[in-house]
């Protein structure tokens, strides 16, 4: 592959190996996300902290 095919971005990752990484990423955050969201709603059902 010559230079002038990849980006200059300051990587060398090819754009599979990126959009590979990104929904990696991507599903391990989702992941995160939905666990802390769990997490603060069993604690709000426990103790709630805001009055609704």
């Amino acid at each position: 592959m010559a230079d002038g095919d990849r980006p200059n971005v300051g990587t060398y990752l090819t754009d599979e190996e990126a959009k590979e990484i990104h929904g990696a990423f991507m599903g391990t955050f989702g992941l995160y996300v939905g666990i802390a969201v769990v997490a603060h709603i069993l604690l709000w059902v426990n103790k709630p902290w805001l009055p609704l």
